[in-house]
C-alpha cells in the first residue's frame, strides 16, 4: 500500500530548524509521536499506518523528526543529541503549537525520548506509550559504538557485525546522514535509573516484540513504574514491532480505558 506523507511544517528550537507534521482532528485529543533511532516521523509513524489509525480514532496526530533525522537540522556534534536536549524538542514543539500537554508515544530512542520528557516536564504528558524499550531503558541495551563504526563505513560491505550491518541497511533505505546519526547514537544512549522511572506516574503501556534482541523486557520496565502495564507484540523483531496491529490494538484500548478513544 503506497501512504504519502503530509505536509510537514517546521519550528525552531536551540538553534535547530526541526521539522513535525500535525494532522488529524484538530479539536481530537493531541498524540505526539516521538520515531526511533535512524527512522523519522513518515518511517516510523505514517508508512507503518499509526497516522491513519489514530487519526481514524479522533486523535490529533502530531510527530516530530528529531534533530539528525528526516528532515530537520543534522548538527554532526555528538553534544547535540543528548537525550535531555532531544526531549526538549519536543516539549518545544508542544509549545510552538499552544498545546499544554498531549499523550505521548515514543518507539525506541523515541521511548527514551518520551520517558525523559516525562521526567522533565511532567505536567505536559498525559500518558505514555512506549515502545520497542523495557527494562533496557535502564540496563542499557548492549554495546552500540559498532553501530557508528558501521554507520561511518565506506559501504556496507565493510561492516561485518551483524547490529551494525541491520542499521547501516536501514540508514542507507531512508536515505539518512550517516554522519549525524553516529554522532547521535554516541551520546543519545542516557540511562534513567531505576528510580527516576518510579516518578513516572502517568498512565503508561509498554510494548515490546517477543522476537526484539534490543529492546529488554517490558514486564520488568512495567513492574517498576506506579501505574505501567506491559505487552508482547507476538513473533516481532525490533524492526517489525512498531507497525503490528496487536499493538495498534492494545494502544486503542489503552486510550479508550483514558476515556480517550
Amino acid at each position: 500500500m503506497n501512504i504519502d506523507p503530509p505536509p510537514f511544517s517546521s519550528f525552531v528550537h536551540d538553534g535547530l530548524k526541526l521539522s513535525f507534521f500535525d494532522e488529524g482532528d484538530p479539536a481530537g485529543p493531541p498524540v505526539l509521536l516521538i520515531h526511533g533511532f535512524a527512522s523519522s516521523a513518515s518511517v516510523n509513524w505514517v508508512y507503518p499506518g499509526w497516522l491513519k489509525t489514530l487519526g481514524d480514532a479522533g486523535f490529533r496526530v502530531i510527530a516530530i523528526d528529531n534533530r539528525g533525522h528526516g528532515a530537520s537540522d543534522k548538527p554532526h556534534d555528538p553534544e547535540a543529541y543528548y537525550a535531555p536536549l532531544m526531549a526538549d524538542d519536543a516539549a518545544a514543539l508542544l509549545d510552538h503549537l499552544g498545546l499544554p500537554d498531549a499523550h505521548v508515544m515514543g518507539y525506541s530512542m523515541g521511548a527514551r525520548l518520551s520517558a525523559f520528557l516525562t521526567l522533565r516536564h511532567p505536567h505536559r504528558v498525559r500518558s505514555l506509550v512506549l515502545g520497542g524499550l523495557g527494562i533496557g531503558m535502564i540496563d542499557g541495551v548492549g554495546e552500540w559504538d559498532p553501530i557508528a563504526d558501521a554507520l561511518l563505513a565506506p559501504s556496507i560491505d565493510d561492516v561485518s557485525h551483524e547490529r551494525g550491518r541491520m542499521f547501516r541497511a536501514f540508514a542507507d533505505q531512508t536515505k539518512s546522514d550517516r554522519l549525524a546519526l553516529a554522532a547521535c547514537i554516541r551520546t543519545s544512549r542516557d540511562l534513567i535509573s531505576a528510580d527516576e522511572v518510579g516518578h513516572i506516574d502517568v498512565p503508561t503501556l509498554i510494548g515490546v516484540g517477543t522476537r526484539d534482541d534490543i529492546a529488554g523486557s517490558a514486564q520488568e520496565l512495567a513492574a517498576l513504574m506506579p501505574d505501567a502495564r506491559a505487552i508482547d507484540i507476538p513473533n516481532r523483531d525490533h524492526m517489525l514491532a512498531v507497525g503490528d496491529r496487536v499493538f495498534k490494538k492494545a494502544v486503542l484500548d489503552f486510550y479508550a480505558a483514558l476515556g480517550e478513544a
